[in-house]
């Protein structure tokens, strides 16, 4: 490794690959592959206000500790010749998920693409390898006829059995079966947590299982500004869901430590690790000014009239190239699990 070595987390703080540079895996996940942690994710680094870049590809890093991180490359590189492409860097790409199907070998990426109008898309792509290169076999898709926002995806670990947790752009959160070969869905759906609008509407869903329990994390919906994250848990995929509440009971700012939580790992070689990765998508942005915003929203989509222009303009100038990261382990307190803060953790401090 050619940069320093890192021997904990610190949660909030600026994270450097081993090369020295700015960490670029934003909105994406961990896969563990024969013995090495594979981090993916959204490539911010060009995404500069004014640019008219929202992403430059999806980046992948390797590391055997979680700690030090080896930049692997764009496994998904943009398309910046082709305009028509999903992949060209103006359109908003979002929160790749990969899993690896066994019975294809394959691994499948799918995106999250927004266009005009709250009109969203996804994106299917498979590869012989978690690095690439991947291949483009679905593009335009709207599963089950719906606008599909955020989501999380997930496999059965007894029969492989494929589940995608998406939200239904504005309206309420969806849980569909995928097809065998993960590259979609077969018709069969079960809806929950249905919210008039935004914020409450409930996006960016974090699927974890703990045993025979199944939770979700899910955050409000007020863009790139941070709010107050929910903790449910069912018996099943499908539900039915109860709603437990706040999982950052200890943050009285209610902007879940200024982070959006995108997914949840269980570490492969600890008995009751699981951590939960999430987006510092504004480090610079105080918590008030995130509560106007969302306040805001909720008065313009309950019919209260046009945006506040000086919160809008906090839209406009959000620069998402230099969004931090906030890992942080989840404490189960009976049933509830619970997201304390820490300035500093090690691995090796859990079972």
């Amino acid at each position: 490794m050619t940069g320093p070595t890192h021997s904990s987390i610190r949660p909030g703080q600026v994270w450097l690959d081993t090369n020295g540079n700015r960490i670029q895996a934003h909105g994406g996940s961990i896969l563990h592959v024969d013995g090495t942690f594979y981090w993916y994710g959204e490539n911010k680094e060009r995404s500069t206000p004014g640019s008219g870049i929202w992403h430059w590809g999806i980046r992948c890093y390797s590391s055997t500790d979680l700690y030090d991180w080896e930049d692997r490359g764009l496994i998904i590189p943009p398309a910046p010749d082709d305009p028509d492409s999903p992949l060209h860097p103006a359109e908003n790409v979002d929160r790749p998920h990969i899993l690896y199907n066994e019975c294809t070998r394959k691994y499948v990426c799918w995106l999250k693409i927004m266009g005009e109008g709250h009109t969203q898309e996804s994106t299917v792509l498979v590869a012989d390898s978690i690095l690439g290169p991947y291949e483009i076999v679905r593009t335009g898709m709207r599963p089950l006829g719906m606008n599909a926002g955020d989501f999380d995806l997930v496999v059965h670990p007894d029969d492989g059995k494929a589940y995608y947790y998406f939200e239904r752009v504005h309206g309420e959160l969806i849980c569909a079966d995928l097809t065998d070969d993960y590259t979609d869905v077969t018709g069969h759906y079960s809806t929950r947590f249905p919210r008039p609008h935004p914020p409450a509407v409930r996006e960016a869903p974090a699927y974890f299982r703990r045993g025979a329990r199944h939770y979700l994390f899910t955050s409000g919906t007020s863009w790139y500004f941070p709010n107050r994250s929910q903790v449910a848990t069912a018996e099943t995929y499908h539900g039915p869901w109860t709603v437990f509440g706040d999982p950052h009971p200890g943050d009285p700012t209610g902007t879940s430590f200024g982070s959006q939580v995108t997914s949840v790992f269980r570490h492969p070689g600890k008995r009751d690790l699981y951590i939960a990765l999430a987006d510092r998508w504004l480090p610079s942005t105080p918590p008030e000014v995130s509560r106007a915003v969302h306040d805001d929203m909720a008065r313009v989509f309950g019919g209260g009239g046009e945006p506040d222009p000086e919160l809008s303009a906090e839209f406009a100038t959000a620069d998402t190239s230099v969004a931090d990261y906030v890992w942080l382990p989840v404490r189960f307190d009976g049933g509830m699990p619970v997201l304390d803060w820490h300035d500093e953790w090690r691995i090796e401090d859990h079972d």
